[in-house]
């Protein structure tokens, strides 16, 4: 090892100790005492501005628990589906990873590998409620999740209950003109009507995607089937499978893939 290499390699052990315990496990974290009611005086959405890239928590790898993550260069066109979930009290007043102080009654967030700070819309695919945050720390680092809200964030898109959700997380760009930016919105919940599947393959040759719904199938996938797209440019055979009800039956389906060797999914809508 020579003189040159010793400070980055000094840097990014400190980044991933700093990050790791960010996002250690949170068994006893909760929401403040008053339950579940929106109390008053709580913050309305983050408001997009332009900032600098902190200085901290942006790797650009770091490790927690021996994984490796890469936080991308750029959040502009970032859109994810997946499992939202929220930390509360236990980490109240705690440093995140860009070394701001965590206030769960902000309008705040962690995730895996968006630069830090960014701007996102996360909108809750089952009710559409819709709000928007300030992603300030890592995490988490449980399996299926996505993002981590704080516990306003969760509160306003009806999830402290349950503890998770189906959302849709698209990042916002400052310099977007106002009618491409997010409108977001917390009225009263209503029951969305659209289907969510998980995607496990997107083939343009029909074989393929048959060959893929033949292996679901053999592994006990019974309400796998080929989704045939011909809106884009050359048809697309999408092999999904759902429609998935909530967390709890993503989390297994997801499991389950694992366990038959497949790793790359995607939480899409009809």
């Amino acid at each position: 090892m020579n003189r040159e290499q010793l400070p980055l390699l000094v840097t990014f052990f400190c980044i991933s100790l700093l990050i790791a315990a960010c996002g250690s496990q949170r068994p006893s974290d909760g929401p403040p005492q008053g339950g579940t009611n929106i109390p008053r005086g709580l913050p309305g959405n983050a408001i997009p501005k332009v900032e600098p890239r902190s200085r901290y928590g942006n790797g650009p790898i770091y490790q927690v628990r021996g994984e490796t993550y890469q936080v991308l260069d750029s959040s502009r066109g970032y859109q994810e589906r997946g499992v939202a979930s929220w930390y509360g009290k236990k980490f109240h007043g705690r440093m995140t990873s860009n070394q701001e102080p965590y206030d769960m009654y902000g309008m705040t967030a962690a995730h895996k590998s968006l630069p830090l700070p960014t701007y996102v819309r996360v909108r809750n695919l089952q009710n559409n409620r819709s709000i928007v945050v300030r992603v300030n720390d890592r995490g988490p680092f449980t399996d299926n999740r996505l993002i981590d809200l704080s516990y306003t964030a969760a509160l306003k898109l009806d999830l402290v209950g349950a503890g998770t959700g189906l959302v849709e997380v698209t990042a916002i760009s400052v310099d977007e003109p106002l009618p491409n930016r997010a409108s977001p919105t917390t009225a009263a919940a209503t029951k969305s009507d659209v289907d969510l599947f998980v995607q496990v393959g997107a083939f343009g040759d029909q074989e393929n995607a048959r060959r893929r719904l033949r292996m679901l199938r053999s592994n006990g996938f019974k309400q796998s089937f080929v989704f045939t797209d011909r809106q884009s440019q050359a048809t697309l055979y999408r092999v999904r499978i759902g429609p998935i009800a909530d967390v709890a039956e993503f989390d297994k389906i997801i499991d389950r893939l694992r366990d038959a060797g497949i790793a790359e999914t995607h939480l899409v809508s009809d």
